[in-house]
């Protein structure tokens, strides 16, 4: 049987937004009794992420997830995570771990849309599920097995762990007060909030977290939709938007 790589998925809040740490057992790096005194096999992963260091909810989740792995087998199984393009492109880490070229990742789902729209639901969606619904449907109603069927299709494994909360729909730089003022508006969004948008003749564009300021702050874009207000903050999109 092929083995498969380990893919973790995060789930996070109401508005539509998750993340996966992938794990590939074809990479990792494992050494025998004789390199560790006969005390047992070590392995260390590395982790490609999305995320700059300074998102707590997000990197920092990350870090305690490694090291409570790390407590639990007694430092026998280590995983490193790397800030975004420490290892691959922020936008690219289901691609890098699914080609095995990095043992563990950790991204958004709804960066993957356009391979498959379904990947929204491995998290949540715009007027869908709030936090605990989607936790229910995960574990209570088969929603995690349906999940793992589509991430079987490119080789992996997912586990939720974890939430952000509700996201707020986005940062602007101007009021807007009607449906028409959102005509040609440029705004950072993914997945199917960006589905929605563009039916309102919004331009949606599909940018990195450590993109996404400098974006705004220039004026290449006129809004940005990210996760929820203590991380937005930051990310700085507050002193712009």
């Amino acid at each position: 049987m092929k083995r498969r790589r380990l893919f973790s998925q995060f789930t996070l809040g109401a508005a539509g937004a998750g993340l996966f740490s992938a794990c590939s057992n074809s990479s990792q790096k494992v050494f025998t009794n004789d390199d560790t005194g006969g005390s047992g096999p070590n392995i260390e992963w590395r982790m490609a992420t999305s995320w700059p260091e300074n998102l707590e909810l997000r990197f920092g989740a990350i870090q305690e997830i490694c090291d409570r792995v790390s407590e639990l087998t007694q430092g026998s199984f280590k995983i490193t995570p790397f800030p975004a393009g420490g290892i691959a492109p922020p936008l690219e880490i289901l691609d890098t771990v699914q080609s095995g070229s990095v043992e563990c990742g950790h991204t958004f789902g709804e960066f993957y849309h356009a391979k498959n729209p379904a990947f929204a639901f491995a998290s949540s969606i715009p007027f869908g599920l709030n936090p605990r619904q989607q936790v229910a449907w995960l574990y209570g109603a088969g929603g995690l097995e349906l999940i793992r069927k589509l991430y079987a299709d490119f080789g992996v494994v997912t586990f939720p762990a974890g939430s952000t909360g509700n996201q707020m729909g986005g940062w602007f730089r101007t009021k807007i007060e009607s449906l028409s003022e959102l005509q040609a508006l440029k705004i950072r969004i993914v997945g199917l909030g960006g589905e929605v948008l563009k039916r309102l003749n919004v331009e949606t564009q599909t940018l990195p977290p450590n993109e996404i300021l400098v974006a705004l702050e220039q004026g290449d874009i006129d809004a940005a939709e990210w996760v929820c207000p203590y991380e937005d903050e930051n990310l700085g999109l507050n002193q712009f938007a």
